[in-house]
């Protein structure tokens, strides 16, 4: 049943379409129906999806939802904030627009939530455009070719896994292995000249730790954070990572180079899990919805190059490896949609050993692309030593090798001090590209 809408439903619309610079309009109020979970379902109104309502709760309350689907004549919106105060009938008023996404040079040094609101207590943002939360996509045949190389300022990936502007690049690990010390690093020291950090989905804790911590004051002023932690709601770690790629879009589009560090794709598609299971979309694979593994290549193929003569998006994700579990599914489909990926393994930072880099286990897609021959070659030699030694590490260890039986694993011994003092790197200890590159040089012209 489509109910007159409330005076005060409509003057509150009317004001906010005010305020955006749109005429007045009459739309119909619906009422609240019920709520499961963090789903609402509301009756008597129509919204697209994708677009926003108001739920007007008791003592003025309001709560901001988005649609996310709808059966018959039943909505289901999704709340963006706390659902408390909101009482049985409440009445549903759309808004008439989507979500969009705050940008400008106002954001960075700058912390903001999920929704593109401030949390570092330094006031509003002033000075702000706005841009469309979902992007716009770019023809795949108008995007530059990666062909220029881009100093993260980490030896191993610099000299061993080279990352070209505008490529995707995957950061697998488990919990506890270094993965957020490793972002900082690359936040502080890359040649950059804007980075943009997501923290989506992790515990509260470890935001402020990343930003004080890891990231620090030099790091920050150049950066722009959003963070939508563990207890957000599902939408708003969802718009979190939308907001941070909108606002390495924005850059982009005005010719910068951009880093993107997303921790975690795994958190995002947990958050897209939640929504679809909560409007009844069936699990597939492992518990998760179809609509994840659609989502996932949505999300990425928005970095990355843009137009010819434009800027870049080279964006790092970080995916959990559940139980270190290299084949989970999440880690399986970023592995196909990603460009390459850094492996952290839990062995090596067992051992003291840090950045944590499985080397055997690592890949840059578009190394061929962006490295000399020479440079390849030396990636050939440094790899073929170090498997070596890994293949043959057991009996090493307790002498059961008798060195002159093989020459190859003779030499691979001798060198492998130096190739694990090139995959050492202190975090207060940045390493340019063409720094890597010399040492790098240096070690493999030692062998015979």
């Amino acid at each position: 049943m489509i109910t007159a809408p409330g005076a005060a439903a409509i003057a509150y619309l009317n004001a906010c379409r005010e305020r955006a610079g749109q005429p007045p309009r009459l739309v119909v109020e619906g009422r609240l129906n019920r709520v499961v979970g963090l789903t609402l379902e509301a009756v008597g109104v129509q919204a697209a999806i994708g677009s926003r309502c108001r739920v007007l709760g008791t003592d003025a309350t309001e709560l901001e939802t988005e649609v996310v689907g709808f059966a018959g004549d039943r909505l289901f919106l999704m709340p963006i904030g706390d659902l408390q105060g909101i009482a049985p009938n409440a009445a549903v008023v759309p808004t008439g627009h989507c979500a969009q996404a705050p940008v400008g040079e106002c954001l960075l040094g700058r912390v903001i939530d999920g929704a593109g609101r401030p949390l570092d207590g330094r006031g509003p943002l002033h000075n702000r455009t706005w841009a469309p939360l979902n992007g716009r996509p770019i023809q795949p045949l108008a995007r530059a070719p990666i062909r220029e190389p881009l100093d993260v300022g980490v030896r191993a990936i610099n000299g061993l896994l080279t990352v070209g502007r505008g490529q995707r690049m995957g950061l697998f690990a488990g919990s506890g292995v270094g993965k957020s010390v490793l972002l900082g690093m690359m936040t502080r020291y890359t040649t950059a000249e804007v980075v943009v950090v997501g923290l989506i989905g992790e515990r509260g804790r470890e935001v402020k730790e990343f930003i004080d911590t890891i990231l620090g004051e030099a790091g920050l002023a150049r950066a722009v954070v959003v963070a939508a932690p563990a207890d957000s709601t599902p939408l708003m770690r969802l718009q979190g990572a939308l907001l941070c790629t909108a606002i390495a879009e924005h850059f982009r589009d005005q010719g910068r180079q951009v880093l993107l560090l997303m921790d975690s794709l795994t958190r995002y598609a947990q958050a897209q899990r939640e929504l679809a299971l909560a409007i009844g979309e069936p699990p597939a694979t492992k518990g998760y919805p179809p609509s994840v593994f659609a989502k996932l290549p949505h999300l990425v193929e928005r970095a990355g190059n843009g137009e010819r003569g434009g800027g870049s998006i080279t964006a790092f994700y970080t995916v959990l490896a559940e139980g270190d579990d290299q084949n989970d599914p999440i880690a399986d489909a970023a592995r196909a949609i990603l460009d390459g990926h850094v492996v952290l393994s839990r062995r090596i930072a067992e051992t003291g050993h840090y950045p944590a880099i499985d080397i055997e286990a690592s890949i840059s897609r578009a190394l061929p692309e962006i490295t000399s021959r020479a440079q390849q070659a030396e990636i050939l030699r440094f790899r073929q030593w170090f498997s070596a030694y890994q293949q043959n590490r057991d009996l090493i260890a307790i002498g059961a090798y008798q060195p002159g039986t093989d020459p190859r694993i003779d030499e691979a011994i001798r060198m492998h001090p130096g190739l694990l003092d090139f995959l050492r790197q202190s975090m207060h200890e940045p390493v340019d590209l063409a720094t890597s590159l010399s040492q790098l040089h240096t070690i493999t012209e030692g062998g015979s």
